[in-house]
């Protein structure tokens, strides 16, 4: 009977997930229209993707505390509730007095402020689903995947989805309610979710008020972050990677395509890179035990690098849009096996603050590159821009084959799958399934 509740709730769980980021997906597209077509200005559109990604970071920043001290499945719906309320109240405002650049900066950055902190209890469910669960090695591997697939599939329909809406309707705000519903979906869906997964352990009393607290733990993740050598390197790799395919996808492939006379194929970069993550990500959620994790390391890093030197060299916009889908294909096996790394070494009573400290870095990262690529693109020309993105790419690569952390994914003594710590006070009928491998990691270094 438990374990049936729990399957329900871990598909429940991926059903809430999808629709919240079906939501994210139209308004990524929508959004951006709406604003261009009231304001009739590109840079309001550029002023307010920055003001939004800037909040978000910052959000990411403080996030961990919520999540960390408050039941998690109610933070993630708590959050998709006020998500849906923050872009219902566009088409409203519109209603009542009219769009303009304020009240677009307004809600959007409410909005952005607001998805942080549920994205990141969602993340922190996950591990609890498994550890309640009883699908035996690799579940958490498995769960893993079945994630990057639904956010792979997610890419493709939701942008596709939000320019079908523009197409049929034009760029009204009142196409924003349907991403106002999907949240309201989501939130409505995550209820169902196993509510012993979102437990969290009682605070523990602490010197000082509550913002000494607060910045005390803090501190704790960001230090937890840079001692632990597994955990900070696969957060600098997804940043690298992050900040490459924002250069790419926001500068040198609009100019590319556009100077190639081919500006409807922009968005199959993203659309190829999404289909082959949907390829990788079923395929290590079906064969993860079959090969030791520093094979899947491996190959991913190596592929995507072949990927993104094949993007980087603009022969071709058909070779452009190959090597965009090698790249998914072959770093979202290693980007499962990096999340799953994640959660190994991570402390559940940490678990909230280290992926807000992540999220961080992740969401901050493509600030860093955006403005030099396009630098470099302007003064010697695409094809030398490309390149730089891609021996970027590279030097990322050869230094997490040789790092010894990633070298040592394989090591004896440990369980493939380390389940999440019980709270202590925290209902678990279930105890924790270890199941241990010859080729396990050995935890936390």
């Amino acid at each position: 009977m438990a374990g049936d509740r729990t399957r329900r709730g871990t598909t429940t769980f991926f059903v809430s997930y999808g629709l919240s980021l079906l939501g994210q997906g139209i308004a990524s597209v929508v959004l951006p229209l709406i604003v261009l077509a009231r304001t009739r200005d590109v840079l309001a559109a550029g002023v307010l993707a920055t003001a939004t990604t800037t909040a978000a970071a910052v959000a990411g920043l403080v996030s961990g505390l919520l999540v960390d001290r408050i039941d998690r499945r109610r933070v993630s719906v708590a959050c998709d509730l006020l998500a849906a309320g923050s872009v219902a109240a566009l088409p409203v405002v519109d209603v009542l007095v009219g769009l303009d650049l304020g009240w677009f900066l307004v809600l959007g950055v409410l909005g952005a402020v607001i998805r942080v902190p549920g994205m990141t209890a969602r993340e922190t469910l996950l591990p609890a689903l498994a550890r309640l669960g009883s699908g035996g090695p690799g579940a958490l591997d498995r769960l893993v995947a079945t994630r990057e697939t639904v956010a792979n599939v997610l890419v493709l329909v939701g942008p596709g989805l939000g320019g079908l809406l523009v197409g049929v309707l034009g760029a009204s705000p009142a196409l924003l309610l349907a991403t106002a519903a999907t949240s309201l979906l989501a939130a409505l869906t995550a209820l169902l979710v196993d509510p012993r997964a979102g437990a969290v352990a009682p605070g523990e009393p602490g010197a000082g008020g509550a913002v000494r607290r607060a910045l005390t733990d803090l501190v704790d993740a960001w230090r937890f972050l840079a001692r632990q050598r597994l955990v900070l390197g696969a957060t600098l790799l997804t940043a690298v990677l992050a900040a490459v395919l924002g250069a790419l996808q926001s500068t040198l492939m609009p100019a590319y395509f556009t100077g190639e006379g081919l500006a409807g194929l922009t968005g199959l970069t993203l659309s190829a890179i999404a289909g082959g993550g949907i390829a990788g990500s079923a395929l290590y959620a079906a064969l993860a035990e079959r090969l030791a994790r520093r094979t899947w390391f491996v190959i991913g890093m190596v592929g995507t690098l072949a990927g993104f030197g094949t993007v980087g060299s603009m022969a071709s916009p058909w070779l452009v849009l190959t090597g965009s889908a090698v790249v998914g294909l072959t770093y979202a096996p290693a980007a499962a096996l990096l999340g799953v790394i994640i959660i190994e070494a991570t402390p559940d009573a940490l678990r909230g603050r280290v992926l807000g400290a992540q999220n961080t870095v992740v969401l901050a990262a493509p600030a860093l590159t955006t403005a030099p690529v396009a630098a470099v693109a302007a003064g010697a020309g695409l094809p030398v821009a490309g390149l730089v993105l891609a021996a970027f790419v590279g030097v990322a690569t050869l230094l997490a084959l040789a790092a010894p952390a990633f070298r040592a994914l394989d090591d004896t003594g440990a369980p493939r799958t380390t389940p999440a710590t019980p709270h202590p006070g925290a209902p678990d009928p279930a105890p924790p399934r270890t199941t241990t491998r010859p080729d396990a990691p050995t935890g936390v270094r």
